[in-house]
């Protein structure tokens, strides 16, 4: 039983050295190539918002990952990573959410996404037609975000309606939802962090060269996060559009900290991490290992702090 609270969550307005490695010989790169999963794409209609659907040719009871997008951040600048997280064993929804902000309609997440998503893979899962045909796991959710994305996530797993993020004015978290993971949030608002009561794990992905939302308030949203598992992931030389398939993609606010990762290197970085935390919280006991133990020694391009 979820412990609802009838409050406003403070919402951020964050938005509002090349490496080079040894050849890999032939043999490997094949043996990879053949161990990586296929991930396919098609696009659909739901909810009135368009939206790009990821998935992994094989496999069954696949858990969806709804990814709600940056302040004006097209959909369709997530390919790569969505890519990476359903190689992982998920099935990736990434709507363009348009609403009014201010006097703005634009590109913006909100919290009804999530309820909306819910039924869309209730629905997915018994349609004939669909190449998900009977191969959604219906009962298991879990949430990505980026920038407002994250912070509408935040909100969401909270299970509070948040003014900033909640246009219907009313928002119970589903029970299908069961960890999020967030990319470049933060919940500050004027230099003041509300405590989060989140009704799921969370993690925070946060890159250390981040101008638009700045590591530090990352490390102030993660200390106000007050249910475990949590867990923040500081990905080094990455920036706000770590996780895009360009930088500054037009007409999101644009990034003046340069990475010092390739474009590939922040994304396989990012997804890496997010994904093994959801496996992990859907019961994954090797990507949990990995996720509190053997990874952050591992990886020298991270350092991670956590509580499980």
């Amino acid at each position: 039983m979820r412990n609802r609270r009838a409050r406003l969550l403070i919402a951020p307005l964050a938005l509002i050295a090349a490496l080079f490695a040894a050849p890999v010989p032939a043999s490997a790169t094949a043996a990879q190539a053949s161990a990586t999963p296929a991930v396919a794409m098609y696009q659909t209609t739901y909810g009135g918002d368009d939206a790009d659907v990821y998935y992994p040719s094989g496999g069954t009871d696949l858990p969806v990952a709804l990814l709600l997008q940056g302040a004006k951040v097209d959909r369709a600048q997530y390919a790569k990573y969505a890519t990476a997280i359903a190689r992982q064993g998920f099935v990736v929804v990434v709507p363009n959410h348009y609403r009014l902000m201010i006097v703005e309609w634009e590109r913006y997440a909100a919290e009804h996404q999530v309820t909306r998503t819910v039924s869309w893979m209730k629905d997915t899962k018994y349609d004939a037609s669909s190449p998900l045909y009977k191969r959604i796991d219906s009962g298991k959710m879990v949430l990505l975000g980026h920038s407002f994305g994250g912070a509408a996530g935040l909100a969401a797993a909270e299970d509070s309606c948040s003014a900033v993020f909640c246009p219907a004015l009313s928002f119970d978290l589903p029970s299908q939802v069961k960890a999020a993971s967030f990319y470049g949030t933060n919940n500050a608002f004027l230099g003041i962090f509300a405590d989060i009561d989140n009704q799921i794990p969370v993690q925070l992905v946060q890159g250390t060269a981040d101008g638009i939302a700045p590591p530090s308030d990352a490390e102030q949203t993660y200390n106000h996060l007050e249910n475990t598992p949590k867990q923040i992931v500081r990905v080094g030389g990455a920036n706000h559009y770590g996780i895009t398939d360009v930088q500054s993609p037009s007409p999101a606010e644009s990034e003046t900290s340069a990475q010092s990762l390739t474009q590939a290197q922040s994304i396989e970085a990012a997804a890496r991490w997010a994904g093994r935390f959801l496996r992990a919280e859907l019961g994954d006991a090797a990507a949990a290992d990995y996720i509190w133990n053997t990874g952050d020694a591992a990886d020298p391009g991270v350092t991670v702090t956590g509580a499980s």
